[in-house]
């Protein structure tokens, strides 16, 4: 396991995150903060960080396909995935592992040309699965010990923006994505 951006990554890990060709990412506790905030109907609202979100855009933009696992079902996930252009969405899955298996044969990608990240018990099925497994900093310490990177930011507060910018870091599609901004 390697932690934090500053220890960068192993070969090893470098390895694997050049053949990852899907992003899958737990929605609650990773994409947000875990908390959810009822409003007293029937309307639940999340917080979504909007660099995590750029980074998704970067990933996509440099041919990587980003996919969203959740084990609950709400129309923000729904509506965040939309403004993102993430296509495939699994909500209501509380079988990740299998949830995880599905996403991958409906995207033509075998489980060595994914990573998933996630930050819970519920997550661990499909963190095996992969072919690189990330966590936020403050992801349940079961999932911090069998991942292959625990980043520095915590969920929901620039984790998954961490995770991308290392994949592209390690595919060599960084420094032509930071060209775009001169």
């Amino acid at each position: 396991m390697v932690e934090g951006r500053a220890r960068g990554t192993t070969p090893e890990l470098a390895s694997r995150l050049k053949s990852l060709r899907l992003l899958v990412f737990d929605v609650d506790g990773t994409l947000t903060d875990g908390g959810i905030v009822l409003d007293g109907g029937d309307g639940e609202w999340k917080r979504f960080d909007v660099r995590d979100g750029a980074g998704i855009k970067l990933a996509q933009a440099a041919g990587l396909e980003v996919a969203f696992l959740s084990g609950r079902s709400a129309p923000a996930t729904a509506r965040r995935a939309r403004e993102l252009g993430v296509a495939r969405v699994a909500q209501g899955a509380c079988q990740k592992g299998e949830a995880f298996a599905a996403l991958l044969a409906g995207a033509g990608v075998a489980a060595e040309e994914a990573a998933y990240m996630g930050d819970d018990l519920l997550d661990l099925p499909a963190l095996r699965r992969a072919g690189a497994a990330a966590c936020p900093a403050d992801a349940h310490p079961a999932v911090r010990a069998e991942v292959d990177y625990v980043c520095t930011d915590p969920g929901g507060r620039g984790a998954a923006r961490e995770w991308i910018d290392l994949v592209l870091t390690a595919q060599g599609k960084m420094d032509g994505l930071l060209r775009a901004y001169p």
